[in-house]
């Protein structure tokens, strides 16, 4: 499984996400919006907004956390296939 993470430093939610994924183990590619040129231009062509995190799981684009309310724990254990204890 390859999974690139779009975020940045100043982010709670993107510390929360890569949290996420060292806690279980799950190698990723971080890509810092803030220091990586056209990376914001890269998320909304294929996202229509400027939200962060976004995952990328084999080239399919997914936000793992609603505004307001979090990060998805269930549903992204559930996409990544890791199981509940």
């Amino acid at each position: 499984m390859d999974i690139v993470v779009y975020s940045a430093a100043w982010c709670p939610d993107c510390r929360e996400a890569k949290r996420f994924l060292a806690k279980h183990n799950i190698p990723y590619k971080d890509i810092d919006v803030e220091n990586t040129p056209g990376a914001i231009d890269e998320i909304v062509k294929h996202t229509g907004k400027q939200a962060i995190p976004q995952f990328v799981i084999d080239g399919e684009w997914v936000q793992p956390y609603v505004a307001g309310k979090g990060f998805l724990y269930d549903k992204m254990a559930k996409r990544l296939g890791i199981a509940k204890p």
